[in-house]
């Protein structure tokens, strides 16, 4: 693992890229964005140099939930029952839909910069939020289980797939709330996880989680394996002819991996503690894993993805690589906490 590994931060505060799912990359790969806690709270920031604070404010922005409009000056992210565009270059704030008292998650935007998708919890129902990205249009479709992770198929906007949680996994709905169908019936024990499109190929890659990779077509729904290995957060590129991955259990760094061969390619070692019991497991957390860390944590409140204990069911997020692409795809950007601390890191790809 020879790549050129820089870190981006530093300091006494937490700092991570955004979500796998997408770039943390500005246009032209020479500055991303990031989270902080330097601040007291969750805000964003521009790597510089120098250091550049984005978002400002007493409450914290969902610490994931920022995405990159397609117009490359703009940002989303989500605060308090509110999702926000930020211009990049003023810091002009905009308020494009709120739901008092929601509970809104990381955000996800159409290829063509029109739409905007985040999961949410509103007076007690999950469900998906969705609307235009001018303020307009926007609906709140109800769903009877936990759902996380809604994304825009990549060439046809008018699709939005989600994980439901947890098994059966993967579903997709039309943004007008029609068409809700499972693209896939399995059960608790076969541990489906982390899914997106596969670049512009418009199939689903997913994680048999620790077993193999596979994708999904999306028009026949028929499902073939890319290798079998633990790879952990997926990122493919934009051809979908490579996945980016970290790995766990064990961990044998960041690679890439050919979709068409299954051959790996190493990139680096993160480092990084990898946080969270369950991946021990190869199946979902039932309410006793559940309980069992929240007792350890000393917990009296409702455990989440996002949660800050020292050993939780999934997380504590911030402690897993979550590998993306830049733009340019000669880059990757991702956390580690090898120095104690979680801080953002990039890494050269050689080709």
């Amino acid at each position: 693992m020879s790549a050129v590994v820089t870190q981006i931060t530093d300091g006494s505060a937490i700092s991570h890229p955004s979500y796998f799912l997408q770039s943390s990359f500005f246009p032209g790969d020479n500055e991303l964005f990031f989270t902080s806690y330097r601040d007291g709270s969750a805000q964003l920031y521009a790597s510089g140099p120098p250091v550049r604070q984005l978002s400002f404010g007493p409450v914290g922005i969902h610490p994931f939930s920022p995405a990159l409009h397609p117009n490359g000056g703009e940002l989303c992210f989500v605060r308090a029952g509110g999702i926000y565009s930020l211009n990049y270059t003023t810091l002009a704030l905009r308020e494009i839909t709120r739901r008092d008292g929601a509970s809104i998650g990381e955000c996800s935007i159409s290829a063509d910069g029109n739409w905007l998708v985040a999961a949410a919890k509103i007076d007690g129902q999950n469900g998906i939020l969705c609307g235009r990205w001018d303020g307009t249009g926007w609906n709140f479709f109800p769903y009877p289980r936990t759902l996380i992770h809604p994304q825009f198929h990549p060439l046809e906007p008018e699709w939005i797939e989600f994980s439901g949680d947890p098994a059966p996994r993967m579903h997709r709905i039309r943004r007008d709330g029609t068409g809700l169908e499972c693209l896939y019936e399995h059960g608790n024990d076969e541990f489906v996880v982390h899914e997106t499109f596969l670049g512009q190929t418009g199939d689903i890659v997913f994680t048999v989680w620790p077993y193999s990779l596979r994708r999904l077509n999306w028009q026949t729904r028929e499902i073939t394996t890319i290798c079998d290995y633990n790879c952990w957060h997926i990122a493919p590129n934009r051809a979908g002819t490579k996945v980016l991955f970290d790995t766990n259990h064990p961990d044998t760094g960041i690679q890439i991996v050919d979709v068409s061969t299954g051959l790996r390619t190493p990139v680096c070692e993160s480092g990084a503690s990898n946080g969270g019991s369950q991946w021990k497991s190869s199946r979902y957390a039932l309410t006793e894993d559940f309980a069992a860390a929240r007792s350890a944590a000393k917990s009296g409140g409702a455990l989440s993805w996002m949660e800050s204990g020292t050993d939780t069911v999934y997380g504590p997020q911030w402690t897993h690589p979550h590998p993306s692409w830049s733009h340019g795809e000669t880059k990757i950007a991702f956390a580690s906490d090898r120095t104690g601390l979680t801080q953002v890191y990039t890494a050269e790809i050689r080709h």
